[in-house]
């Protein structure tokens, strides 16, 4: 394996994690919307 190989893993695998990471906080903030909504008061903790 190069060393080009792993800096093109490492890359993906940084990118994977923080789209992860993204998706995660945009559907904590979707479902509190959405709980805010049905109920009118924020989300349990």
């Amino acid at each position: 394996m190069t060393h080009n190989e792993i800096v093109k893993r490492l890359m993906w695998s940084g990118l994977v994690a923080g789209l992860g990471a993204l998706a995660s906080v945009v559907t904590m903030r979707l479902a509190a919307e959405i709980w805010y909504r049905v109920y009118g008061e924020d989300p349990p903790e």
